[in-house]
C-alpha cells in the first residue's frame, strides 16, 4: 500500500489541551528543553546588546577619522595665552632696535600697543596682537610644549595663518581645499591634531562584539542541537509506543479504521510533531524575545528614532495583514478544491474499466476540466497573494531603513545623536520586523503539531486487549490432541446487535470441519473467536478441555495455522516468504510443500527459483500468490488448521491439486474450512451449516443432502442457471 500523503491545513480541535498533553509527554526531556529555550532567549538578548555596542564602536571610528579639534583648541589657546600678559618691555625694545624689521612693521607695533592700552577686553587684545605682522609675532612668540612636543614660534605663526584662512567666512574655499590646508600644518602641530583611531579602544570593542556574536552563535548551536535531540528521541519514543500499541490493540480497531489512517498516524503525524517541535518552540521564544527586546533597546537608545522605526514598520505590516486576510479564503478554497479533484481522479482511476466500458470518458473529462479550472483559479489567486509576502517584507525593512536614516540625519545635524545611533537602528529595524513573520510561522506550525499530536495520542489512548497477567495455563502444541468444544457461545461486535446467539459444537481430534452458510452468518466471526482475536461475550471455548480464557493469545496462535482468502507477501525471496517466522526449516521441506500445492512449476520458471525476490506488488497472479500462502501454511507444523476461502482464487484444475494437498495436510490435524464453493468441502467429516449466528444443520455431505434442507438448497443453487 502506498504511503499516505501529508494532511494539509488541518487545525487542532483543542489547541491548548493538545499542547498541554504534548508537553506532558515531553516531561522526560523537560530539563533539556528548558535549557534549550533559555539558551535561545540568551542568544536573542546577546543579539540585541550587540547593536548598542556597535553604535559606540562606530562613534569611536568616526571620531578617529576627523581632526582632533580639542587639540586645535588647546594649541590656539596656548598661543593666545602668551598675549594675555604684557611682560614684553624687553622684547619690544629689542624689536624696535632690530634693523631687520621694517620701519612700517615697527610703526604698526607701536600703534597697536597704544590701542591696547585703552582696552580692558583681553580677547580684543589678543586679536589685535595676532594681527601684527609676522616679523613682529616671530619675536613676540616663545616655544610652547604640548604633550612633550615643542612648537616653535615659526610653527605657531604658520598655524595661525592657516587657521585665519580656514576661519575666514568670506573665503569661497570648498571643503576639499580646506582639508588640504590643514594638511599643510607644521609637522609638530599636525602630529598632534591629525586624525587617528585609538586602536586600543577599537580592539576592546572588537573583542566585545566578537565575544557577543560568538557566544550567541554557540548558545544558538547548543539550543538547536538540544531541540533536535529532544525531537528525534521523542519521535523515536512515539514510534516505539505506537509499535507496542499496535500489538496490544484488538482486531476490532483495525476493522473500524482504514489502514491509510493508521499509517498516517505512524508516519506523517509523528514526523510533523518531530519537525515542528524542533523548529517552532525555539523560534517562538527567540522571536518574542527579539521583538520585545528590540522595542526596549530602541527606546533606551533614542525615543524619537524608536518611534520612527516602529511607525514606519507598522505601516508595512498593516498592508501585509490586509493581504493575508484577503488571501486566507483562497487558501481554504484551494485545499477544498484540491481534495475534490484528487478524490475525483482517484475515483475515475479506480473505476477506469467501467468508465471505458460505458463510454463515460467524455463526461469524465468534462467534469475533470471543471474541477481543474476551479482549482487553477483558487491556486493562482492564493499563490499570487502569497507571493506578495516576500516583497512586502522587503519593503517593510527598506522603508524602515529609509525612515531611520532620514530621521537620524536630521538628529545628527542638530547634535541630538551620533552617527553610531543610526547604525544601531538599521539593525534594530531588522530585529523588529523579522520576528513578527517568524512568530506567525511558528504559530502555524504549532497548530499543525497540536493537530498531529491529537491523532497520535488518540491512537495511543485506544482501549487495549484484556490483560493476560492472570493467564497461567499453557498447551504444548506437540502434545495437543485436537479436541475443541464450543459451549453456548454468544458474541456481538457491539452491545446493540448479537451476531453469534447460541453456538454449540464439539469437534473431535483429527476431524475436518467445514463451516458453511450465507454471507453474514457468522462463519469468520467464529474463527476470530476461536483465535481469540475477539473476546466472547458469554459462553466458552475449550481446547483439549482447557478454556481459551485461561490461555494466552500467543499460545493459541501457536496452535493454529491459518490460510486466508486475502494473500500477503512481503518483500523478500520466495523461500523467506514461505518460511515466514519459522526457523529450522530446510530448503527441501519448502520445495516439497511447493510441489504439494502445485506451485513448483511456476517457481522453476523464475530466474532464481526459491531465491527469487517477490513482493505483494509484483505482477504475479492472485492464484499464484494464494498457492504461495498455502505452501506457507503447510510448513507451519500446528495441530489445528484454518482455511478461510483458501482456494477461492485458484482455477478448477489447481483447486483439485490443492484439495488433494489439503487432504494430506489435514491428516492427523483438526481443521476448519470456511468455503462458499461447497464442492470443495464434500469430503469434510462434519459440516456445520450456520445461519443468523446459529448452527441450523450438522452432518456430512451425504447426510445433509438427504435432509434436503438449507444446505441442500445452498449446494443445488450453485448449479442453477
Amino acid at each position: 500500500m502506498p504511503r499516505p500523503g501529508p494532511r494539509v491545513n488541518e487545525k487542532s480541535k483543542d489547541f491548548f489541551g493538545s499542547m498541554k498533553r504534548l508537553l506532558k509527554n515531553l516531561k522526560p526531556w523537560k530539563y533539556i528543553m528548558i535549557m534549550a529555550l533559555v539558551l535561545a532567549m540568551i542568544s536573542a538578548i546577546l543579539a540585541l546588546i550587540a547593536p548598542n555596542r556597535l553604535s559606540d564602536f562606530t562613534d569611536v571610528i568616526t571620531k578617529g577619522l576627523s581632526p582632533k579639534t580639542e587639540k586645535l583648541e588647546e594649541i590656539a589657546s596656548s598661543i593666545t595665552n602668551q598675549f594675555t600678559t604684557l611682560q614684553w618691555n624687553g622684547k619690544i625694545s629689542a624689536i624696535l632696535e632690530n634693523p631687520e624689521i621694517s620701519i612700517e612693521d615697527k610703526e604698526k607695533l607701536q600703534s597697536t600697543l597704544q590701542t591696547i592700552s585703552t582696552l580692558d577686553d583681553k580677547t580684543q587684545t589678543s586679536s589685535l596682537l595676532l594681527s601684527l605682522p609676522d616679523s613682529i609675532l616671530l619675536e613676540l612668540l616663545e616655544d610652547i610644549e604640548i604633550e612633550k612636543t615643542t612648537i616653535s614660534p615659526k610653527d605657531q605663526l604658520e598655524f595661525l595663518n592657516i587657521m585665519k584662512l580656514a576661519m575666514n567666512s568670506d573665503s569661497d574655499m570648498d571643503t576639499t581645499e580646506l582639508l588640504k590646508q590643514f594638511d599643510q600644518l607644521p609637522s609638530s602641530i599636525y602630529d598632534l591634531v591629525k586624525p587617528s583611531i585609538d586602536m586600543d579602544e577599537v580592539m576592546q570593542y572588537v573583542y566585545l562584539l566578537a565575544s557577543l556574536y560568538v557566544i550567541s552563535a554557540i548558545f544558538s548551536y547548543i539550543q538547536n542541537f538540544s531541540m533536535s535531540t529532544v525531537s528525534n528521541y521523542f519521535a523515536k519514543n512515539l514510534r516505539t509506543r505506537i509499535s507496542n500499541k499496535i500489538n496490544q490493540l484488538p482486531l476490532k480497531y483495525f476493522d473500524t479504521h482504514e489502514n491509510g489512517d493508521v499509517l498516517s498516524r505512524v508516519t506523517n503525524d509523528v514526523d510533523t510533531i518531530a519537525q515542528n517541535l524542533n523548529q517552532s518552540l525555539a523560534t517562538l521564544v527567540t522571536s518574542i524575545t527579539l521583538f520585545i527586546g528590540s522595542i526596549i533597546m530602541m527606546f533606551v537608545t533614542n525615543g524619537v528614532m524608536a518611534l520612527t522605526a516602529i511607525l514606519s514598520s507598522l505601516i508595512g505590516f498593516s498592508l501585509m495583514f490586509l493581504i493575508l486576510g484577503k488571501s486566507q479564503k483562497y487558501f481554504s478554497r484551494r485545499q477544498k478544491e484540491l481534495g475534490e479533484l484528487n478524490g475525483y481522479i482517484e475515483e475515475m482511476y479506480s473505476g477506469h474499466n467501467v468508465v471505458k466500458a460505458y463510454n463515460g470518458g467524455k463526461d469524465a473529462k468534462k467534469q475533470f476540466q471543471i474541477l481543474n479550472s476551479q482549482l487553477y483559479e483558487s491556486n493562482r489567486k492564493s499563490q499570487f497573494l502569497s507571493g506578495l509576502m516576500h516583497p512586502i517584507m522587503n519593503f517593510i525593512g527598506n522603508f524602515g531603513y529609509v525612515a531611520v536614516c532620514i530621521a537620524g540625519a536630521l538628529l545628527v545635524m542638530n547634535d541630538y545623536i551620533s552617527f553610531g545611533v543610526i547604525v544601531a537602528f538599521t539593525i534594530y529595524v531588522r530585529l523588529f520586523t523579522n520576528p513578527l513573520t517568524q512568530m506567525a510561522q511558528a504559530m502555524t506550525s504549532l497548530q499543525s503539531t497540536a493537530a498531529a499530536s491529537e491523532r497520535v495520542f488518540e491512537f495511543l489512548e485506544e482501549e487495549e486487549m484484556s490483560n493476560q497477567k492472570e493467564v497461567k495455563k499453557f498447551l504444548d502444541k506437540s502434545k495437543v490432541k485436537g479436541k475443541i468444544t464450543f459451549q453456548h457461545v454468544k458474541f456481538g461486535y457491539d452491545s446493540s446487535k448479537t451476531i453469534i446467539k447460541d453456538f454449540n459444537a464439539s469437534i473431535e481430534p483429527g476431524q475436518k470441519i467445514a463451516i458453511v452458510g450465507p454471507t453474514g452468518a457468522g462463519k469468520t466471526t467464529m474463527v476470530n473467536l476461536l483465535m481469540k482475536f475477539y473476546e466472547i461475550k458469554d459462553g466458552d471455548i475449550f481446547i483439549d478441555g482447557v478454556s481459551t480464557k485461561e490461555l494466552s493469545r500467543e499460545n493459541i496462535h501457536e496452535l493454529f495455522c491459518m490460510v486466508l482468502q486475502d494473500t500477503w507477501l512481503f518483500e523478500g525471496s520466495i523461500l523467506e516468504n514461505i518460511k515466514f517466522n519459522k526457523e529450522n526449516v530446510t530448503k527441501e521441506a519448502v520445495w516439497e510443500a511447493c510441489k504439494t500445492v502445485g506451485i513448483d512449476h511456476f517457481i522453476k520458471t523464475l530466474p532464481g527459483g526459491l531465491d527469487s525476490s517477490v513482493s505483494d506488488t509484483d505482477t504475479i497472479s492472485q492464484g499464484q500468490k494464494q498457492l504461495l500462502t498455502i505452501a506457507r501454511g503447510m510448513i507451519e507444523d500446528a495441530p489445528f488448521l484454518i482455511l478461510d476461502e483458501a482456494t477461492s482464487n485458484v482455477d478448477t484444475r489447481t483447486e483439485e491439486l490443492v484439495q488433494t494437498a489439503m487432504d494430506k495436510l489435514t491428516e492427523g490435524k483438526t481443521s476448519f474450512i470456511i468455503a462458499h464453493r461447497l464442492s470443495t468441502i464434500k469430503n469434510a467429516d462434519l459440516i456445520l451449516v450456520m445461519k443468523d449466528g446459529n448452527i441450523i444443520e450438522t452432518g456430512n455431505h451425504e447426510e445433509l443432502m438427504k435432509q434436503n434442507g438449507f444446505y441442500a438448497e445452498l449446494y443445488n443453487s450453485q448449479f442453477e442457471l
